[in-house]
């Protein structure tokens, strides 16, 4: 490719064909298929002092993922001795480092480095990075960082005050000991249902809070036995079972697309669940959600409702007013007493962008763009405006029924086969077309009208400011694989040197 722009020859400054930010799954992968396909010069910047994202930062008590082992896993790396069919953080930690080794990808790691900020230049066609260790020029600019890497915090009157211990459960503090501790939990996403049964047993009182009930179904989770194991081993019975897990994890979507038979029959399903493990009517009706089952995250749980039945736990609806210096009082005027507030109020997804400094063409940055239009991209990877700038796990394309690293690989295959032939016909860099970007986004619009996602009658993390449904796919994530095929350079402008267009 291209040299760099005069004036990056700095000790401290690093130049490469293509840098990637973040070594969770989509990063790692991304690089791997970048070297099986030929680029050589890939440098991957990690903030962090390992690899992991998601499954390195939270250590919680109880995390784990709600997707299938073998489904939840790079197609290309598959593991044969997952020991449980719902992985927990330490495993899936474990299955990362291991990728890492056996595709050899630590020496392009540059740890400790956190992206500051990047741009794009014109005249050299390539990205300056401004990194917490240094600059940084790269021609093509791969984001790994994905939505769950910034804790949410709400706004609580008087939360400074508060003389006790506070963390978030993506910060978890392993060092305070909860046992015996009155402890108030704020928020009931996907980490307080797996962390409260583990800690409502050791504390003395467990004070929930809860703005808005979610729908739970049973986690059918169970250890593999041995004989399974083995057999699990045999590669062919081990795909046959990954595609078994991808096609009943499919089906699942018409429930969220609106197809009512489905949104009935996963209700029922939910409902029963809640009436076998609470007999308290006022509690049930407490947990009963208002909404329509998908239209905020649904969660896998055999031990949630259980441990909200707990003598010692108090779930908590009425809302709180304010925090003072010892307590947390609700709504209705009621003081709770608490020694420690834990956050389970998720992560910035729809605003994480707000926190980022890249800047393209003109000068463009994408946070004013995305505060004006809400989060827009062109098969949820690259945007108009951004050249040789692609996204993994970028707008539009999460998923509330299946495993989001099969969108991951999709959109990885889709980078690769566009770099390639970019780098077969010499262009420098590509930048998509405002009409492409618009046609897609009015597809998903199109689809999106109908679905749980969009009229389930409930606020959820999948909408952003605007109201719109801007982080979930409104499909099946194989309709996203089939449509991510083939990369046509026509949906491109595609640059030269001097940033002249260049005819396909």
């Amino acid at each position: 490719m291209l040299d760099a722009p005069a004036g990056w020859q700095g000790e401290s400054d690093l130049i490469t064909d293509v840098l990637v930010v973040g070594t969770g799954f989509g990063g790692l992968a991304m690089a791997i298929r970048l070297a099986q396909a030929g680029f050589e010069d890939v440098l991957l910047i990690e903030k962090a002092d390992e690899v992991g994202g998601t499954w390195r930062d939270n250590v919680y008590p109880g995390c784990a993922c709600d997707v299938p082992s073998h489904l939840y896993s790079l197609s290309f790396a598959q593991n044969a001795e997952w020991s449980r069919m719902y992985p927990q953080q330490p495993e899936l930690f474990d299955y990362v480092r291991r990728v890492v080794a056996d595709y050899g990808v630590r020496p392009k790691i540059r740890f400790g480095t956190a992206l500051l900020s990047a741009a794009w230049d014109e005249a050299a066609q390539g990205w300056r990075v401004e990194t917490s260790r240094g600059r940084i020029f790269a021609h093509v600019l791969v984001s790994g960082m994905g939505g769950l890497h910034i804790p949410a915090f709400p706004k609580l009157p008087g939360i400074e005050d508060f003389g006790g211990k506070r963390f978030h459960s993506a910060q978890w503090d392993h060092g305070y000991d909860l046992a015996g501790k009155r402890v108030a939990v704020i928020g009931t996403g996907a980490s307080a249902v797996q962390f409260v049964p583990q800690i409502a047993a050791k504390v003395a009182r467990l004070d929930v809070y809860q703005r808005t009930a979610p729908w739970i179904i049973p986690k059918p989770d169970r250890a593999f036995g041995w004989a399974e194991r083995r057999l699990l081993r045999w590669r062919a019975y081990r795909a046959a079972f990954r595609k078994y897990l991808f096609l009943s994890h499919e089906f699942r979507v018409f429930a969220f697309l609106g197809n009512k038979r489905a949104q009935a029959l996963g209700t029922k399903l939910a409902r029963r669940h809640m009436e076998r493990q609470i007999s308290d009517a006022r509690l049930r009706a407490k947990l009963t959600p208002n909404y329509t089952l998908g239209c905020k995250r649904l969660m896998l749980s055999n031990d949630y409702y259980p441990a909200l039945a707990r003598s010692n736990v108090e779930l908590v609806t009425e809302g709180i007013a304010r925090v003072t210096a010892d307590s947390v009082v609700d709504a209705a005027g009621r003081e709770r007493v608490v020694d420690a507030i834990i956050f389970g109020t998720g992560f910035e997804v729809t605003s994480a962008y707000k926190h980022w400094r890249l800047t393209g063409v003109g000068s463009q940055s994408l946070a004013g763009l995305w505060d004006r239009t809400g989060m827009r991209a062109f098969n949820g990877i690259t945007v108009a405006g951004f050249p040789n700038f692609f996204m993994l796990l970028g707008p539009h394309t999460a998923l509330g029924h299946n495993s989001v690293v099969l969108m991951i690989e999709a959109q990885v295959e889709y980078i690769v086969r566009l770099l390639k032939q970019l780098k077969a016909t010499g262009v420098a860099a590509a930048e998509v077309r405002e009409d492409a970007q618009d046609g897609f986004l009015a597809g998903l619009e199109t689809r999106l009208r109908g679905t749980t996602w969009q009229d389930g009658g409930c606020d959820s993390w999948y909408k952003d400011e605007h109201g719109r449904v801007s982080t979930i796919w409104p499909g099946s994530a194989g309709a996203y694989q089939k449509a991510l095929r083939h990369a046509d350079l026509r949906d491109y402008r595609l640059l030269a040197r001097a940033g002249v267009s260049v005819a396909v």
